[in-house]
């Protein structure tokens, strides 16, 4: 890079200073890009069935649709966001969504299976580009205090919504077999709605959004190997783990998070001895900063958990459709927009501790609600719900015993994310803005990992002892007229409340122990998140 005189402005400086400001649309590109990386994790679900039908996928590769966006996603932010450091956000932003875009048309007109979970893992490419880079953007473009919070606030909104909105749009899509008059399969369409929304986003982001300066230094080869290839092995670990074909004890799931802990250890040895490192250690020395990335990994993996098992139990136990099931979320959405625009009010007045603390209370009261769900599962009652053709938990009131608890979840999510966003990147230096964001964007796609693979394992766990003293019994009730393939069915329909209901239990104490770091770590006051660059020295921002 060419020295510039001290007086002398350089091409970005320049562009800051004749641009003019057009923050209202720079937070909708980056909410757009945001929304639609959160919720193509979910949206595909309900598709999975009529893609394994077209596509002719036997089940035990269909978990691979979904399984091998979160490989790549979460595997690739960290070099997602030391790109954007080394070469300019706007610049990754950009390919990111341009990328995300192909890969949803490849998805979308795909004949056979391959080209399919190709196109899913070059999803998640653009995911990890564009993720972190829109994080980033939102601290360089945005000045600090209450603008800045906003604009937290809704990218936490969306972070947070995008995966009920998923199901919702999902569903609906799914549901579809023509589109102006053209047919084609709705479970395409989940894929091909992409298409034109990430190419516009990308084509009007010079107009709206400034390049960040790009930053000397070579990019940590090394490092970018190890750090990639331990997250995915780590992610491939614990999602399979999650998995109830496979277990905590398969030699895969085994090797594979054993490989993921060498990797990610040689990674760390090789961050303190080279120059320019894909993670810098500076970036865990703040307390507050390194309390934030924690408990950022520990709240949204029982908060993606949940989504999990509450959908399961509507659609399975309580018997709604699979768009039925994708409303029922939607007061989350709706929750979680609350609950974040409060918080961002709220923290130009009231430490973060506090918003984010009352929000993790909330949110471990919910679960703990959720887990209070009771079916009757008795032999005879099972059997005579089943003959009248009804649902297991038919008798279950979603207004009084499942929406006050989505509520109160998605009011206390809000609450959390956005005091913890900000501490989370708050007085990170400006040439580590992309890095940081992948950080945390990363300790929450681990975090919603390693939290499903344990919390099926506990749901596993309870579930099939419930099933064990479930099925002598269906078999006495039922006189001996079904075949075990019946009486397996029924058994799970009856014991997978008894596992739902511990997943839900441990999750809150997950998130409990998220709050006590927060109450006792996180002393960050709220005047200084008014302030911008490392130990509060200004930025400009133009």
């Amino acid at each position: 890079m060419t020295d510039i005189a001290p007086s002398e402005q350089t091409p970005v400086e320049e562009e800051l200073d004749a641009k003019p400001q057009h923050l209202g649309w720079a937070l909708v590109l980056i909410s757009i890009a945001q929304l639609m990386v959160v919720l193509d994790a979910s949206i595909a679900n309900i598709a999975l069935p009529f893609i394994g039908v077209d596509l002719s996928i036997d089940e035990a590769n269909l978990s691979w649709i979904v399984t091998g966006y979160s490989l790549a996603f979460g595997g690739l932010l960290l070099l997602g966001g030391r790109l954007g450091d080394l070469y300019g956000r706007r610049r990754i932003f950009m390919t990111g969504l341009a990328t995300f875009a192909i890969a949803s048309l490849l998805g979308g007109i795909a004949t056979n299976e391959g080209l399919l979970l190709a196109a899913r893992g070059l999803q998640g490419l653009g995911a990890a580009l564009a993720s972190p880079a829109a994080l980033a953007l939102i601290t360089t473009t945005f000045p600090a205090g209450p603008a800045r919070n906003r604009a937290f606030a809704v990218y936490a909104a969306m972070s947070g919504a995008g995966a009920a909105v998923g199901l919702i749009l999902g569903g609906w899509l799914t549901g579809l077999d023509s589109v102006f008059g053209l047919d084609i399969s709705g479970w395409r369409l989940t894929f091909l709605i992409n298409v034109p929304i990430g190419l516009a986003a990308a084509a009007l982001a010079p107009r709206f959004l400034r390049e960040s300066e790009s930053q000397t230094g070579r990019l940590d080869v090394p490092g970018a190997l190890t750090g990639t290839l331990g997250l995915l092995a780590l992610v491939f670990g614990f999602t399979r783990a999650g998995d109830q074909s496979y277990g905590w004890g398969d030699t895969w799931t085994i090797a594979s998070l054993a490989a993921g802990v060498v990797l990610l250890v040689t990674f760390a040895v090789l961050e303190t001895r080279v120059s320019h490192p894909l993670l810098p250690v500076r970036i865990f020395q703040n307390r507050t900063r390194a309390v934030s990335f924690v408990v950022m990994m520990l709240v949204p993996a029982a908060m993606f958990a949940m989504f999990f098992f509450l959908s399961l139990f509507i659609q399975q136990v309580v018997g709604y459709s699979p768009l039925r099931t994708g409303f029922a979320f939607l007061p989350f959405s709706v929750g979680i927009v609350i609950g974040a625009g409060l918080s961002s009010n709220l923290v130009n007045r009231i430490d973060p501790r506090f918003i984010a603390g009352v929000g993790t209370l909330m949110a471990a009261a919910a679960l703990f609600g959720f887990s209070r769900l009771e079916v009757d599962s008795s032999a005879s009652a099972l059997l005579q719900t089943l003959a009248s053709d009804g649902s297991v938990g038919s008798d279950v009131n979603y207004w009084a015993s499942i929406l006050p608890f989505i509520l109160l979840m998605s009011v206390g999510m809000g609450l959390v994310f956005v005091p913890l966003t900000l501490t989370a990147v708050h007085h990170v230096r400006a040439e580590d803005s992309g890095i940081g964001s992948g950080v945390l964007n990363t300790m929450q796609q681990v975090g919603g990992a390693l939290g499903l693979a344990v919390l099926s394992t506990v749901s596993v766990h309870f579930a099939s002892n419930a099933a064990s003293d479930l099925a002598p019994q269906l078999a006495q009730a039922s006189g001996g007229g079904l075949s075990p393939e019946q009486l397996g069915g029924i058994a799970y329909l009856g014991s997978f409340t008894e596992g739902a209901t511990a997943a839900f239990l441990v999750g809150a104490g997950m998130i409990l122990v998220g709050s006590v770091l927060v109450w006792l770590f996180l002393d960050v006051k709220h005047d200084e998140l008014a302030t911008d660059g490392p130990e509060g020295a200004p930025v400009h921002v133009g």
